[in-house]
């Protein structure tokens, strides 16, 4: 493929250098004469290793070039990669003046260029910047609509700094976002036969997961210095743990517990997390990402609250209300507490759960109960139908089998809350709310 890589700077050049060695014919662009120099002259303007050879290489073969002329880019290639740098506002907000600057130069150089070109932003950007701002600026400089005057689509890189020219060929997944068929297909084209998942997906999903990884290596980094902090404290090898810790792949690195939902209960992780907290302040610790953890759970508690009391519904019935489905574990149920909250405030409950009789709990699960909400046994009902017959807001609280397609039994006059992410909510439009989605 002819392609046209704008900005050359860290993710630029190692992209340029990279599908030049991967056979594509390339032109660099940048306003920064001396990265253009560097470039023609064979040389990397970025220090990583591997990438001198690649370039130089590409350059001797005539297949790497590099210019501040837009128009010559444009007119020279089928696909242009935006890699344009994205940074930091004092607010922390981004900086996207780049990008804007290279749409609108892409644009007008489109107006000139007769047939198909696609324009691919690969630098990182929050989701709804493609759509908002890169589309905008390219339509209104070019006079052309995309999707069919020129194709869009999204990108995102996945390179660390130091293996970059390894992540390039080895990456974990290539990810792509497009307004139409034809784009996707053009930028799946870019990698070949890579050995990675290439995932197609909306635009805006592509822009989030981005985000989504870099938070997440974020806070893996910090768990393990706050664990590392108090087990130092604690005078524990911190090291032994952890290894111990990464040899978990069913639950700890693993997608268990990674999909979006309801906050957690149970007898374990609230409890725990509360004494690991504790212990941290009894050695004088400050650890604010453990500390935050029950807080945030709390927030996601406050969430369901806010979306069932939005209605103004007074009538609610609750499906499933043990802390998992297919247990009677009510130890701080986020579901319990919900349901308490409610009736503080006046609503008229009621709780289908077929693993929940007061008759049968015993033990901590039924002190638990009583002690949360003394008049329980007046709020359970013995049937689904009962639960749907009183509700005009059904919240689905578990993921019991008999609760994945409920909205087919539902009523008109029904509202539906889920905090489980049922199977027909697409059935249900307007008449639907789901707590992370």
């Amino acid at each position: 493929m002819k392609i046209s890589v704008f900005g050359l700077g860290y993710v630029g050049a190692v992209s340029a250098g990279c599908l030049t060695a991967a056979g594509h014919e390339v032109v660099g662009v940048d306003p920064a004469a001396i990265k253009v120099d560097l470039i023609n002259d064979g040389r990397s303007p970025v220090i990583e290793e591997g990438l001198d050879e690649f370039i130089g290489r590409a350059v001797q073969a005539g297949r790497l070039r590099a210019t501040q002329d837009v128009y010559d880019a444009i007119r020279s290639t089928d696909l242009s990669l935006v890699c344009v740098g994205t940074p930091s506002k004092p607010n922390g907000d981004l900086d996207l003046r780049h990008v804007a600057a290279v749409s609108r130069e892409v644009g007008e150089a489109l107006s000139m260029k007769n047939g198909r070109h696609t324009v691919v932003i690969r630098s990182t950007v929050m989701p709804g910047t493609t759509r908002g701002l890169v589309i905008p600026l390219l339509e209104k400089a070019s006079g052309r609509q995309a999707g069919t005057g020129f194709g869009v689509g999204n990108n995102p890189e996945f390179l660390r700094e130091g293996t970059a020219v390894a992540d390039f060929f080895h990456p974990p997944k290539t990810v792509i976002g497009a307004v139409d068929g034809q784009t996707s297909d053009d930028i799946a084209a870019l990698y070949g036969d890579l050995p990675a998942p290439l995932i197609r997906t909306s635009i805006e999903v592509g822009e989030m997961v981005k985000y989504c990884d870099n938070a997440w290596h974020a806070l893996k980094v910090t768990f393990a210095n706050e664990i590392g902090t108090t087990c130092k404290a604690a005078g524990i090898d911190s090291h032994a743990v952890m290894d111990i810790f990464c040899k978990d792949s069913k639950l700890n690195l693993s997608s268990t517990y990674l999909k979006p939902g309801f906050a957690f209960g149970g007898s374990c992780l609230p409890k725990d997390v509360r004494a690991l907290a504790y212990r941290a302040r009894s050695l004088d610790l400050d650890l604010p990402v453990l500390n935050a953890i029950l807080q945030s759970n709390e927030r996601q508690i406050s969430r369901g609250f806010d979306l069932i009391t939005a209605r103004g519904k007074r009538a609610v019935s609750f499906l499933g209300v043990s802390f998992k489905a297919g247990t009677d574990d009510l130890r701080e149920s986020p579901i319990l507490e919900l349901v308490e909250r409610l009736i503080g405030k006046g609503y008229d409950v009621r709780i289908f759960d077929k693993n929940v009789s007061l008759s049968k709990l015993v033990g901590a699960n039924r002190e638990f109960l009583l002690k949360s909400i003394p008049h329980v046994s007046s709020l359970l009902v013995g049937s689904l139908d009962e639960a749907l017959c009183h509700g005009e807001t059904i919240v689905v609280g578990t993921r019991d089998p008999a609760f994945m397609k409920i909205g087919e039994r539902l009523r008109p006059e029904h509202f539906l809350v889920d905090l489980v992410r049922i199977e027909a909510r697409q059935q249900l439009d307007g008449r639907y709310d789901g707590i992370n989605w």
